[in-house]
């Protein structure tokens, strides 16, 4: 008969952080991964910033001077600082004869404009092909593009408003765009796929390659991992899990049936010293990641994160005790090693 009679649980009561640093594409271009758990604890959050701009929506607009393009303030992140730029103008290069010529402008690394410029087309018609003739350029690795500019004439003029592309996700880049799930612990045995498995997010689609070498943008994140501390004297741990109710409806001859899914709380209970300032009761209310082994001398293990919560009882005779409620906001994820 199998028990949990050497089980051991697991608390985290201090983080170890790392400062921004790139995350590893899985190879899709849509999930990314660091680390392999994120703490939730407030303050303690996981930050994602994926290179582009914050704040400022279409700040490319004409100037009077020829080939010159007017561009506005605008704040973006380049390997997760937050750059302030503020208002200019720079200028484009023009083709060497009249065909299609796509400059970009972007912001650099340092948080700098800099104009870049494609590749001459054999024609006015214009590729939408990164690094191809007639078609925009590649841009740096850690560069932010801001807009483009589309011009057909070799000869200076002023740039016209019809001339200027800043379209999120063809033209400009965004940070926000497109947007993201995080996962502070992933899904473990369950999980689709490898980066799944651990701590990652995912992109709502795929991200574009606009940089360097068919490059995709990267993603930084700074995050806090979990330390985590034996509780001595636990027992009755119950994973969050999702469950599922069955409800039918009647028809003429015969019934249909839907089914609709809840997520129930994570428990367990704790024998406490003097419930005053045992650790349990000093981090009450704060969202910690608890971690369950269902043998202490095994590697199988399992993962909740969320707010923990006690209810509090001081018997006269028998030891003092609390019964720990985990409002997870996900389902616990199990782990073989």
């Amino acid at each position: 008969m199998a028990t949990a009679k050497d089980a051991k649980i697991q608390i985290e009561l201090g983080q170890s952080f790392t400062d921004y640093a790139a995350m590893t594409d899985s190879g899709d271009h849509q999930i990314f991964t660091a680390g392999t758990i994120w703490s939730g604890k407030s303050g303690k959050t996981p930050v994602v910033r994926p290179n582009g701009m914050v704040t400022g929506i279409d700040v490319l607009s004409t100037h009077a001077t020829d080939d010159t393009v007017t561009i506005g303030a605008f704040t973006a992140y380049s390997e997760g600082t937050l750059h302030s730029v503020t208002a200019t103008t720079d200028t484009i290069t023009r083709p060497a004869t009249a065909v299609a010529k796509i400059n970009s402008i972007t912001m650099t690394d340092a948080g700098a404009i800099a104009v870049v410029a494609g590749t001459d087309g054999a024609t006015t018609a214009f590729s939408e092909t990164r690094g191809a003739a007639g078609g925009p350029p590649e841009i740096p690795a850690d560069s932010v593009e801001i807009g483009q500019i589309r011009v057909t004439s070799d000869t200076a003029a002023a740039i016209a408003a019809s001339e200027i592309f800043q379209v999120v996700g063809t033209h400009t880049e965004r940070y926000d765009y497109p947007v993201w799930a995080e996962y502070n612990y992933g899904f473990g045995n369950a999980a689709d796929s490898v980066a799944e498995q651990t701590a990652h997010i995912k992109f709502a689609s795929a991200l574009t390659a606009i940089h360097a070498s068919a490059a995709y943008k990267k993603v930084y994140i700074a995050y806090y991992t979990p330390i985590f501390s034996d509780l001595a004297r636990t027992m009755d741990f119950t994973a969050a899990e999702t469950s599922g109710s069955v409800s039918s409806q009647k028809y003429y001859g015969g019934s249909v049936g839907s089914v609709s899914e809840s997520l129930g709380a994570g428990a367990f209970t704790a024998l406490l010293n003097n419930g005053v300032t045992d650790n349990l009761v000093t981090n009450k209310g704060q969202v910690l990641t608890v971690k369950f082994f269902p043998d202490e001398n095994a590697a199988p293990y399992i993962i909740t994160q969320g707010g923990i919560y006690l209810t509090r009882t001081f018997p006269a005779e028998n030891q003092i005790q609390a019964s720990v409620t985990i409002a997870a906001e996900n389902a616990s994820a199990e782990y073989s090693s």
